[in-house]
């Protein structure tokens, strides 16, 4: 699993965390410190066995003992489907790929593997030009310089915000030098929806807004997570004809997340893809994340206002405050430079047919990230890489295996089924951001399954289903779970939100019924879990041979209800729908929200 775009210090692997008064550097990164969050933009070789053990167990003569030990744990005898799974991991984790970092040349022999296991399975090249892979242009891009802020009053002379103290300013991609001048109007929390508009009876187009970042915790988690996440507060203003926007620091992100940590790391890279005119893509064109405001930035914003900053900031104070918007006085002027360095990288795809003349033009997508973290600071044994054998190989490997399943099965699937590998997950979901932006398919998509980072090293009796209450898909998922023994069960990390964190998120965001499954917390699952999280999760062990052993069985499995789920989607009288008022389907104008 993944970070994010602008000052995004959290970690998980760009796991989704970000700027607000929650800024709940969820309970992951807050015990791992790892990597993954939201900026302010809202924007993650075939060799033969024998060649692969040697890449896999390669040491020197004073090691032999011990890789020969490892060698015989490698090797161990399996049962045909266990053996078959195992050998993906061996492969996509091994120490030869370097952790397959999006951009490197290691995800690239990665991508090729899957593109040539999917023509080993049989499936239809589903990328550009009649090949499996898809480019995909990722951009690399960070804050040139400082920038520079100033506000303006009538009849005053501007007054200059000091950078790094009072402001820090937003790299943009899709405009890599700009400056803007516009009022501003403040917002609240800029949030519009559950019964809240932050914006009532104030018109923001062709103004800059502000707002604090982060969600009242009142708010339902998951709706919550997505009101946090600063692509869809952009994406609130744009509708609403605003032309940037700015987040202010309150009372209670400062507790959590001083704005001169912020500051600190600003410079940071980030990653998006390019748009075909060369520019970098953000989740809300012409409403770009223009920087931050600290509170002693901000109360030189709020100067004169009929409102003072003194009250709106002990208001804010409190969590889940409301505020009635309005216009500050003058104006304030942003400019920045961006630098960008292009990243090309590819998913991969891969497509069956469907059968029914009626409906293979509707595509159920199967889907998993290739990329992880790639190499990093050397763990107390002196290893650097983040071998990703779970995260997210396993998922690879099962996405692999159930393509084997669809194209041995006595009848075809009803509808087209896509089976995608996506890169840059970890840099903030880039890669199927892309795809669902830019999809190779002609038909249309009617559902998403997405396996990300499954903790198969126990014999799980229950499953996870996150987003199975959004839609149409969870009694489907229900009876699959049923048919192999095991039931749905709730969410093991509620104060993670990971509904809104994995690649299914971006078809979400397209109004598709989306779901990501996790073998549960029941029996041994809670300890297996726990235990991962700490000692595995976007470290360097997170590998082939780790402990407790990755329990190939329960992989199989996994791949089974995986497989059932899609056979049942892919045959259904009816495309997936969205549960009538659904949050999420109304939001993204689903079918079946309505």
């Amino acid at each position: 699993m993944p970070a994010t775009q602008i000052l995004t210090i959290c970690p998980i692997g760009q796991k989704h965390a970000q700027h607000g008064h929650t800024w709940r550097l969820t309970g992951i990164a807050a015990l791992l410190g790892l990597k993954y969050c939201y900026d302010l933009q809202g924007i993650p070789m075939l060799r033969s066995t024998a060649t692969l053990a040697l890449l896999l167990c390669a040491a020197s003569p004073a090691l032999a003992q011990s890789t020969a030990e490892r060698n015989a744990l490698l090797t161990a005898p399996l049962p045909p489907e266990e053996a078959a799974l195992k050998s993906h991991v061996m492969f996509l984790a091994s120490d030869a790929l370097k952790g397959r970092e999006a951009g490197s040349p290691e995800f690239d022999i990665a991508a090729n593997y899957v593109a040539s296991q999917f023509y080993a399975a049989g499936l239809k090249p589903a990328g550009d030009e009649g090949g499996y892979l898809q480019k995909v242009p990722l951009i690399s891009y960070k804050l040139d310089g400082i920038g520079a802020m100033a506000v303006q009053r009538a009849k005053s002379a501007p007054v200059a915000l000091t950078a790094g103290k009072d402001f820090i300013a937003s790299a943009n991609p899709s405009q890599p030098e700009y400056s803007l001048t516009a009022p501003v109007v403040f917002v609240g929390y800029g949030i519009v929806g559950l019964g809240r508009d932050d914006y009532k009876g104030v018109d923001v187009k062709g103004k800059i807004v502000a707002y604090f970042g982060g969600a009242p915790s009142s708010l339902p988690g998951e709706e919550g997570a997505h009101f946090q996440n600063p692509a869809a507060k952009a994406e609130i203003a744009r509708k609403r004809g605003a032309i940037g926007t700015i987040t202010l620091e309150s009372p209670l992100s400062a507790k959590t997340r001083p704005f001169a940590t912020l500051a600190a790391y600003s410079t940071r890279a980030r990653i998006t893809w390019g748009n075909a005119d060369g520019t970098g893509h953000i989740p809300a064109p012409g409403t770009p994340s223009l920087g931050m405001l600290s509170m002693a930035g901000a109360e030189k914003l709020f100067a004169g206002a009929k409102t003072p900053w003194a009250t709106i900031a002990k208001a804010a104070a409190v969590d889940g405050a409301t505020f009635k918007p309005f216009q500050l006085p003058g104006t304030i002027t942003v400019a920045a430079k961006t630098a960008m360095t292009k990243l090309p990288s590819f998913n991969v795809a891969g497509m069956i047919e469907g059968s029914d003349p009626k409906l293979a033009g509707e595509v159920v997508v199967l889907s998993a990230h290739l990329d992880h973290i790639g190499t990093g600071q050397p763990d107390a044994k002196g290893d650097t890489i983040n071998n990703g054998a779970l995260d997210d190989a396993i998922g690879i490997a099962s996405l692999i295996e159930e393509a084997k399943r669809f194209k041995t099965a006595a009848a075809k699937p009803r509808r087209s089924i896509l089976f995608l590998a996506v890169t840059a997950e970890e840099k903030g979901l880039v890669g199927s951001d892309y795809f669902a932006n830019n999809p190779t398919t002609k038909g249309t998509i009617v559902a998403d399954v997405n396996l990300d980072m499954p903790i198969i090293t126990y014999p799980f009796e229950d499953i996870v289903v996150y987003g199975a209450n959004h839609s149409t898909l969870g009694p489907i998922v229900e009876k699959a779970a049923g048919e192999i023994g095991v039931k749905m069960s709730d969410d093991p990390l509620p104060g993670e939100n990971i509904f809104v964190r994995s690649d299914h998120y971006n078809f979400v965001r397209k109004g598709v019924p989306s779901v990501f499954l996790w073998p549960g917390a029941g029996g041994p699952g809670r300890a297996a879990i726990d235990h991962f999280m700490k000692n595995h999760y976007h470290q360097p062990s997170d590998q082939i041979d780790q402990q407790p052993a990755i329990n190939w069985r329960s992989g199989v499995r996994f791949v089974d209800v995986n497989y059932r789920i899609a056979r049942a989607i892919a045959d259904g009288d009816q495309r997936p729908q969205w549960n009538k008022g659904d949050f999420f389907g109304l939001t993204y104008e689903g079918p079946g929200a309505k």
